[in-house]
Order: C-alpha cells, then sequence, then structure tokens
C-alpha cells in the first residue's frame, strides 16, 4: 500500500501582531513608499502553532485529527492543503487534494453555484467534461438544486456547507482533508457525510478528519492522532487515543472549579473567568447535581480594567464531545455596557435540568472588543477562552415521579411531558388495571 501524505519536522511559526502573508506584498510596498522609509518595528512576539510534527499516512487510511481549540490542529490542515507553507520541514501529499477547512471555502462570491462547481473541477486539475459527469450527483447530494444557479454570496451558511462538501467528496480527490464539517448542519446532512466519507474510503482514498465530536471520529476512524500545543501527544488506535485525551479532562471537579491558575487557556485577558460553582436555588453549593434539579451555575470573573459590552458564554459537550448545548448572554438579546476593574460573578439560572445521567463538560468564553479577533464572530474579539474547564456530572433522578428512574440508555436529554388517555374509548368490560401500570387521566 502506498504512502499518500508523509509530515517530516513540520514546524509553523507566526508573529503576533504582523502580516506577513505574502499576499500582502502590494501592501507593504505602498506603505513603504508613504512613510518614505523602512519603519523600526518593536519587537514582535512569535507563536509556534506547530512544532517537530511527524507522521505518514497510507493510502485508504481515514485519520481522525483531534485535540483542544487552538491546539494546531486547523494549520496543519492548511499546511496540508497549501493555504500556507511550513516555517522548517518538509510535507509531501500525493495526487489530487480537496479541502473543507471552513464553511464556503474556495467558492467566489460572485459566480453562481454551478459556476463554482465548474471553478473547483478546474482547480483540481479536472476537464469540464469531467465536471459535468458528476455535476447531478453533486447538486442532488447538497439539496440546493433550485438555488443552484443563484450566486454563493446569496447562499447561507449551511447551503454554502452542503455543496463545499458535495463538490469536495464527488470530484475524484486523491485526499480529502475535512475540519468540522459535522459542526454544522443537520442531523441528515451529517448522515450523507458519513456515508460519503466511508465511501472514500471504501474506494482507496484517504481522508483527514478533524472533529471535536468524538463519537464520529471513533465511528469512521481506524487510526487517530492527538495535538497538543502544536506537537502530536500520541498516534495510534483510535479507541487508544481518544481514551488518553478525555482523560486529560478527569481532575475536574463536579461542584466547582477554580479557574485563576489555569494556563490553557486563549484571550488577551483584559477580564478573565477565575471560577464556576453550581448552586442551589437558594445558593447553597450542590453537591449532587440530579437530572430534574433547579440549578444556578455562577461563573465568577476578574477584570483587569473596565470592560464594555462583554458576552458571557458556554458550551457544553457530552464525554465524547457531542454538543448538548452552545450559548451565552449575545443569545439572549443581553447587553452589559460596562464592567468595572475587579471581580464579580454572573449567574445562569436553570429552572430544570433536563440532562440525563453522563458527565458533561464546561467550555468557557468571554468575547468582546478585544484585541485578539474572535475566528467566528466578525468586530468582536477574545477575552478569555477555556475549553474543557470544568465536569458536570448528573446523577439519577425519579423525574416523571413514577418510581423509575432514567438512566444513559435513554439518550442525553429528557423532556418534561404528560400522557393523556382521554383519547382512548372506554371499554365496559374494562379489566382491572395490572400492578404497577399506569391509571388512566
Amino acid at each position: 500500500m502506498q504512502t499518500s501524505i508523509i509530515v517530516e519536522n513540520l514546524s509553523k511559526q507566526y508573529q503576533l501582531g504582523s502580516r506577513s502573508s505574502d499576499t500582502m506584498l502590494r501592501e507593504r510596498i505602498i506603505g513603504l513608499l508613504k512613510r518614505g522609509g523602512p519603519r523600526v518595528r518593536p519587537d514582535v512576539q512569535t507563536l509556534w502553532a506547530l512544532k517537530d510534527v511527524s507522521f505518514a499516512v497510507k493510502e485508504t487510511e481515514v485519520i481522525g485529527i483531534i485535540g483542544r481549540n487552538g491546539a494546531g490542529k486547523s494549520t496543519l490542515l492548511k499546511v496540508l492543503s497549501k493555504i500556507t507553507y511550513p516555517t522548517t520541514g518538509r510535507v509531501k501529499v500525493a495526487g489530487r487534494v480537496a479541502s473543507l477547512l471552513e464553511v464556503g471555502t474556495g467558492f467566489h462570491e460572485e459566480l453562481t453555484g454551478r459556476e463554482n462547481v465548474y471553478l473547483n473541477g478546474s482547480i483540481l486539475g479536472m476537464t469540464k467534461q469531467e465536471v459535468e459527469a458528476k455535476l447531478d450527483a453533486i447538486v442532488d447530494f447538497s439539496g440546493v438544486d433550485r438555488f443552484i444557479d443563484t450566486p454563493i454570496k446569496r447562499y447561507s451558511s449551511g447551503m454554502r456547507l452542503r455543496l463545499g462538501f458535495a463538490v469536495a467528496a464527488h470530484l475524484n480527490p486523491d485526499v480529502l482533508i475535512i475540519d468540522e464539517v459535522l459542526a454544522v448542519g443537520d442531523a441528515g446532512f451529517q448522515k450523507k457525510c458519513v456515508s460519503a466519507m466511508e465511501e472514500l474510503r471504501s474506494g482507496g482514498r484517504t481522508v483527514l478528519f478533524v472533529s471535536h465530536n468524538m463519537a464520529a471520529v471513533e465511528n469512521l476512524c481506524s487510526r487517530c492522532i492527538w495535538i497538543d500545543s502544536g506537537h502530536v501527544r500520541m498516534d495510534g488506535d483510535t479507541r487508544s487515543v481518544i481514551q488518553a485525551y478525555i482523560g486529560t479532562f478527569a481532575g475536574l471537579r463536579e461542584t466547582g472549579s477554580s479557574l485563576a491558575g489555569l494556563e490553557s487557556r486563549r484571550g488577551s485577558g483584559e477580564i478573565r473567568y477565575t471560577g464556576i460553582d453550581f448552586l442551589s436555588a437558594d445558593g447553597s453549593p450542590l453537591p449532587v447535581v440530579r437530572s430534574g434539579d433547579a440549578l444556578t451555575v455562577r461563573l465568577h470573573y476578574h477584570a483587569q480594567q473596565t470592560v464594555s459590552y462583554p458576552s458571557f458564554g458556554f458550551r457544553l459537550t457530552t464525554e465524547m464531545g457531542t454538543l448538548v448545548t452552545d450559548t451565552s448572554t449575545w443569545h439572549h438579546d443581553i447587553e452589559i455596557p460596562t464592567i468595572p476593574a475587579g471581580d464579580g460573578h454572573i449567574d445562569l439560572q436553570i429552572e430544570s435540568l433536563n440532562l440525563l445521567p453522563a458527565r458533561y463538560s464546561f467550555s468557557l468564553w468571554l468575547t468582546g472588543m478585544s484585541r485578539v479577533p474572535h475566528p467566528d464572530h466578525a468586530g468582536t474579539g477574545v477575552f478569555d477562552c477555556l475549553e474543557h474547564c470544568a465536569k458536570l456530572e448528573v446523577e439519577l433522578a425519579n423525574v416523571y415521579h413514577s418510581g423509575r428512574v432514567l438512566d444513559s440508555r435513554h439518550g442525553i436529554v429528557y423532556f418534561p411531558q404528560k400522557w393523556d388517555l382521554a383519547g382512548i374509548p372506554v371499554n365496559a368490560e374494562e379489566p382491572q388495571p395490572v400492578t404497577g401500570a399506569a391509571p388512566r387521566t
């Protein structure tokens, strides 16, 4: 079996606060002429997004790439896709490479969906006849047939994603590189993506798949690479790598955590989280959290200076990375004009915790007008970002007051509900209820 990807001692360095892209050459020259000469810059901080990364991938392998946000996963994929180039080291990728690194990557805003399909095909070195042979399958897979002749700039993010994945998967790539495609789109589309990747594998293609969804990685990939702080932390059997990765979160406390001393965080730091507590409705600490409990999540913070219009947010996932909820004060249209320097806290009140028993992981962020740009929200920046910084252990409870508890075998969440049997005709010869059966209401 031939090797399709070789990475040897790959390192990638960025200069923080500088624009080092070759595409900025014209702007640099113009700026130089305006200033009348070179400008001495202050010391520029450097960041090694990747450091001495080495691995090889054989044909037909589907490799999962996992790690926390900011670990270097996306940078690795960009280097493999030749979107950016390594500072040191060597990368060799055999054959055609199709990449889906962001929603709509590679699309021209002014061209229609159909024209963009042909454009992507030509970039991959395909003839017009080869693209035409795949066009119907691409359009059918994407589900955007009604809008295929509409400019891409009018597509929603979901439509862009579906068309982007359809193009990447159907235009005969030898190597398919995918970053978090399962994080967007409905369940039906995600199932189609998984099936398409399985077909690529059976067809002798190589797939690199980055995801925070550990269940999807374990289902699709026989091998997994864990990237941590720009290094390969572990490379091997998927289940073993995932267990080791999840094991790094095991030290988090259920009833609350001090976050002040955590170093694995991102952001400019004008305001930072210092702690998280799980409290009862009366404000006392909850040693045990049960399904159906009223719960207050108290987020402590420290502001080094006055901060304007911050947004407090959190993401809750299962241990395997399945997203349960992703929300913030911004989603609730809550404006906080200013927060003065010093300590404080904000409370998230949950009337009834409808999670079934399991262990869940909190990730927290604080955004606003920070010096560090936020990748997902234009015009905002990151004050603080903590991945998997606290753990919530939810225990069994008699949530339906039936004496029959629900556990993790019944899913992730339960829904407060009531059954009404009034629509069942009454039988005059109705037998007596079986012991333990639910009576009519």
